[in-house]
Formats: C-alpha cells, structure tokens, sequence
C-alpha cells in the first residue's frame, strides 16, 4: 500500500477531509502511527525531515518497510526539503513524495525551483508538496503568527505555474510550541478564499501541533487536506514515559508505553481529521 501523496491528497480534497502526517524518528514511532491507521482504516502520510533526520536512507526504508506491509494506503514525504542535493537523496532513498520548501524566498525564486523539482519529481512518479506564505515559529507567534499569510490569489498562481500537487499555506498556525496561554489564531475567511481560487486544490496544514480540536475539525472541513503533527505526538510521548508506573527498567516496558501513547493520540487526531475509514478512497 505504498503510494504517492497525490494518490492521497485529491481524494481527501474532493471528499472534503484531511490525512494526518506525522513526523518520524524512529521505528517505533512508524509502527504507532500506522497501527493507528490500519486500525481505523485511514490513509496515512509518513513525514521525514532534514536535518532532524539526517541518514534519510535509514529511516526511509525502516517507512518502506511497513508501508509496504500496510493494509492502507501510506505515503512517504520528505518533510521540508532545503537544498536540491536533498531531495535527490530523498529520490535515491525511496521517499514517494517530496517538500521542496522555498517560502522564505522571492515569489519568482520559489516558483522557479519549485518547478524545477516538480519536473524531476514527476518525471520519477513521485509527487511534491510546497510552500507559499510562511509558516513561522510557535515561539516566536506574536510575529510569525500573521507576518507571511498566504494570499489566495497568489496562491492559484503559484499553482498553475509550478504544476505541484499539494500547498502548504500559512492561516495562522505556527511550528513547534506555543507560550504558555497562548493559542494560534487561524484565518478562515482566507482559507475559504484560498480553497475556492485555487479550484478546490489539496492544502497542506504546518505546525497543527497546539491547537485545539474543534479549530483543526473545522479547518479540515473548510479545505485543508493534510495535516502535519510532529510535537503533539512528542508531547503524548513523554507524558506517558513520565508518567509509567513501571515495575522494572526494561527497554522493552518503556517502549510499549511510548507506543501505545503516541498510537492513541494519533487515533485522536485521525477522527479530527476526519479521515476515519477513507483507506477504500
């Protein structure tokens, strides 16, 4: 069941939900998050980033590996893609799709190495994800927080000249964590207006991680199609490492009870998404 995002992403725009992408580190984490999956026969989107993973080729197939063994569809994405040699390693290692992040740069130099990637990219059956706005730092939300938006016209634009298959977009949300008490703010009227020019295109979700679950249910239903999620999970994780009454010091006992928390909150996030039972899709 090893597909391409694409293979993913139109269905879930066109059925109006989103696909979660977790962020991996290890093989335990990609055994609970497709458990999860299966479990609730939802697609799924493996997320690989560099340089917090910097033998892709290792982690990549430790993803094939059970992806292929998966009984729904899985996609492996290279998350956040810098430099082109990158990406050439994530076509060598057997990632399915790629991110090919060129946000902080000029809209003419975004869409030109964008472009570039995409024909190589497609050239191979592999698809690819980009960026336009910025989706800043958690830390930093006060700025970040509504200092790129994504412009809805640019948006259908940088679409129809680049030809990629899925687009993150800046609403509102941020990466990593927030300040205490702090919660993001997403633009919906600009999320609407972005679904609606770019023709019903799948939209990506960064930095999801924060905000609560009714907002996300929401944005899922008004056009985001994949929903990244990295320090959620490694939240659920060390919560329940910290708080394990275990009765010896196994590696074993302590992995069980990362698994099995980092797999019940990806169930959590999948029913928000709303991506429960669209594996046949």
């Amino acid at each position: 069941m090893l597909v391409t995002m694409k293979e993913i992403l139109d269905p879930a725009s066109a059925g109006n939900y989103a696909v979660a992408a977790p962020n991996l580190w290890t093989e335990l984490d990609a055994r609970a998050v497709i458990d999860a999956a299966q479990e609730l026969r939802a697609p799924l989107i493996l997320d690989i980033a560099y340089p917090a993973n910097p033998d892709l080729f290792l982690l990549c197939q430790i993803a094939r590996y059970f992806a292929q063994r998966a009984t729904v569809p899985v996609a492996i994405n290279l998350d956040h893609g810098g430099s082109k040699k990158e990406v050439l390693e994530a076509f060598r290692a057997g990632f399915t799709s790629v991110m090919i992040d060129r946000s902080a740069c000029p809209f003419e130099q975004n869409v030109r190495e964008v472009k570039e990637i995409v024909e190589l990219a497609h050239a191979l059956g592999i698809s690819v994800e980009a960026e336009l706005g910025h989706v800043g730092m958690a830390d930093q939300y006060e700025t970040d927080g509504s200092a790129a938006l994504t412009e809805p016209e640019t948006a259908a634009e940088f679409i129809r000249l680049t030809g990629v298959d899925c687009l993150a977009v800046a609403v509102g949300t941020a990466h990593g964590a927030y300040p205490k008490g702090m919660k993001p703010k997403l633009d919906f009227e600009r999320l609407a207006a972005i679904k609606e020019k770019t023709g019903h295109f799948p939209l990506v979700m960064h930095g999801s991680s924060g905000t609560d679950n009714e907002t996300l249910r929401k944005a899922c239903r008004m056009g985001i199609n994949k929903v990244n999620i990295a320090n959620d999970l490694c939240q659920a994780a060390a919560k329940a490492a910290k708080t394990a009454d275990l009765e010896g010091n196994h590696a074993y006992d302590f992995s069980a009870v990362v698994y099995e928390a980092v797999k019940a909150k990806m169930k959590e996030m999948i029913e928000v998404y709303g991506s429960v039972g669209k594996a046949s899709m």
